[in-house]
């Protein structure tokens, strides 16, 4: 009997395995590939060889749910709960594993991008209609990526994924007078890649509070990223994005309408060279840009300008010894700011030296991370992590690790005025996973514990900087998938219980569950499909008003496309079919709300070769 067939007709009830669907699907093993990630430890591994939680999202599935933000990509993922002040390009924040909006890392084609002022992503602004490949790695990171990666990291790739040429140009419209065009070319072959590619998405969008007038935006992106191996071996590469425009918010005291142009990129190169068999080193430098000013609606007058350049220089050194592996790296990075605010400092410089050891005796693999970072605001920090799997079988893993990691206060926290408190140590965290997977010829399951110890744990919507003294973030992860005879499943659910440890309150802000299932279905020249998603209760809290609670809420998504004629494709989703109106956040006036149902057609013309 065929194990994923016998599932499927039990409708798949994910981790509900027997001893006998064991003893099955072991006699019918024919080891199925996990996919290749290399967020989890700076180079190429399996999901399973990582000895940590990863959710890759492959470059089929972005183009087939024609997300217009990114945040539609990583929503309601496992550990991942996203708030938005608002649709439609408003400020976003990504919660991994009930760390801070500020602990996650952002990496575009391993360069870091964030606001220097703020800490935090404008992850709104990252356009997914230029992204192939997505990695999310959840847990404690710092002891490799330094700084922020306190709940984990998330990778977007801008090269391509797959071997050929191809080009393609796109146009869509839907409601809220959205627009959407974009055209671009890419290679792949076994020493060059290619990718060039841009994109305009507009919206007159919605309101974003109940009553208020619609905000809308505007995004003009674009890519250009690349990379060739010489005879020699020598691999050079190169990556350029770049996303601007224009977001409508809500004001508040005498300015009600506001408004921001933004600019949002990153540059860099980077140079791979094998010095013998055994050992090759790279070296990346690169630049990130997070800019916005901010205006008066009525009368165009600039408010505010914060403007964040990171200048980063790594190197990595990968030394192989039989089936193990050894990284040992420096990296040095300058983050300045221009602004209409009077920060005391304006720029600081970070140096760190860091080593990794990824170790393979058979069945059982080690990871050793060990990073020390000298910062020239708040002085040296000392990271560390450490892993361990057991494979039990040909599809069973087990995994479990441990690690420190830290957050650096960002420039609002330690200098904005009658603000910033220049005093604050940075948040420090030891977390813990345990974790058991699954893989079969056509499906997989996947569990997780977890659980962090933080130490001043920052807070977001305080009158001034500070923290949380001790905070406690436990919770366990699910995830299962199926693929066979043109059907497609994803299922995958979060709990969270994530507290002050002095208090007993639950932190604010986090979704304490979360649950996504995504099913499609290929037929012939079509594929349609469908994303449900859920999320629990969550607290906010506002200034002089208190705590305040925010209902949850579930969404249905429904998508199709067609091929309509050699290279013609015609793609429609319908987004929150429901038309639910929700909230992540609250404001004094009340809740920022959700866009409600959006529906969007596009055509998109592909000349594959």
């Amino acid at each position: 009997m065929n194990v994923s067939r016998m599932l499927a007709s039990s409708f798949l009830i994910p981790f509900s395995l027997t001893p006998l669907s064991f003893a099955i699907a072991q006699e019918n093993e024919v080891s199925q590939l996990d996919p290749i990630v290399v967020t989890a430890t700076l180079g190429p591994k399996t999901v399973g060889e990582s000895l940590t939680s990863v959710t890759v999202i492959e470059e089929d599935d972005i183009r087939y749910q024609q997300p217009k933000e990114f945040r539609e990509l990583i929503e309601s993922q496992p550990g991942v709960s996203v708030t938005s002040n608002g649709g439609f390009g408003k400020a976003t924040s990504v919660y991994m594993r009930g760390h801070s909006s500020d602990a996650s890392v952002l990496l575009v084609d391993g360069i870091q991008l964030r606001s220097a002022t703020s800490g935090g992503v404008a992850w709104q602004h990252l356009p997914p209609q230029l992204v192939n490949r997505v990695e999310i790695v959840r847990g404690s990171r710092s002891s490799l990526y330094g700084a922020d990666a306190t709940g984990g990291v998330i990778q977007a790739f801008t090269l391509p994924q797959s071997k050929g040429k191809s080009g393609w140009l796109e146009a869509g419209a839907g409601n809220y007078d959205s627009q959407q065009f974009g055209g671009g070319v890419a290679f792949s072959d076994d020493s060059s890649k290619l990718s060039l590619g841009v994109n305009r998405f507009q919206t007159d969008g919605t309101a974003i509070v109940r009553g208020g007038s619609d905000r809308g935006y505007d995004r003009t992106s674009g890519v250009a990223s690349g990379s060739h191996e010489f005879d020699n071996g020598v691999r050079a590469g190169f990556t350029f994005l770049n996303a601007q425009g224009n977001s409508e918010y809500e004001g508040s005291g005498s300015i009600l309408d506001k408004d921001a142009d933004f600019v949002f990129q990153v540059a860099g190169v980077k140079l791979d060279i094998p010095v013998t068999q055994n050992l090759r080193t790279s070296l990346q430098l690169s630049d990130a840009r997070d800019e916005s000013e901010n205006f008066n609606s009525a009368d165009g007058t600039t408010i505010s300008v914060f403007n964040t350049r990171t200048r980063n220089s790594r190197l990595e050194n990968w030394l192989t010894v039989g089936t193990h592996e050894f990284v040992f790296g420096a990296e040095y990075s300058v983050d300045s700011v221009e602004s209409t605010v009077n920060y005391d400092e304006s720029s600081r410089s970070n140096s760190a030296f860091f080593g990794q050891a990824l170790l393979n005796f058979d069945a059982l693999d080690f990871h050793l991370s060990l990073r020390s970072d000298d910062n020239e605001a708040f002085g040296t920090e000392e990271t560390w992590g450490a892993g361990v799997g057991y494979a039990i079988d040909r599809s069973h893993r087990v995994r479990a690790s441990v690690g420190t990691s830290f957050k650096a206060p960002s420039f609002n926290s330690l200098y904005y005025p009658n603000f910033g408190d220049p005093t604050l140590q940075p948040e420090e965290a030891i977390s813990y996973e345990l974790g058991i997977e699954g893989r079969y010829v056509s499906w997989f399951w996947d569990v997780a514990l977890f659980q962090s110890d933080v130490e001043d744990l920052s807070l977001p919507s305080k009158d001034s900087a500070g923290s949380v003294p001790e905070a406690r973030l436990r919770g366990a992860e699910f995830s299962s998938g199926w693929k066979e005879n043109g059907w497609s499943l994803k299922a995958t659910a979060s709990i969270g219980d994530y507290e002050d440890s002095t208090t007993q309150q639950p932190l604010i802000r986090r979704a304490d569950k979360t649950f996504r299932l995504d099913l499609d279905k290929e037929l012939g020249t079509w594929r349609v499909g469908t994303t449900f998603r859920a999320e629990g209760d969550r607290e906010d809290e506002l200034y002089n008003i208190g705590r305040k609670r925010i209902a949850g809420f579930g969404t249905w998504d429904l998508r199709a496309q067609k091929v309509v004629a050699p290279g013609w494709l015609a793609s429609l989703t319908i987004g929150n079919l429901a038309d639910k109106q929700y909230a992540t956040l609250k404001r004094k006036a009340g809740d920022y709300i959700s866009e409600g149902r959006t529906v969007f057609l596009s055509v998109k013309y592909d000349f594959t070769q």
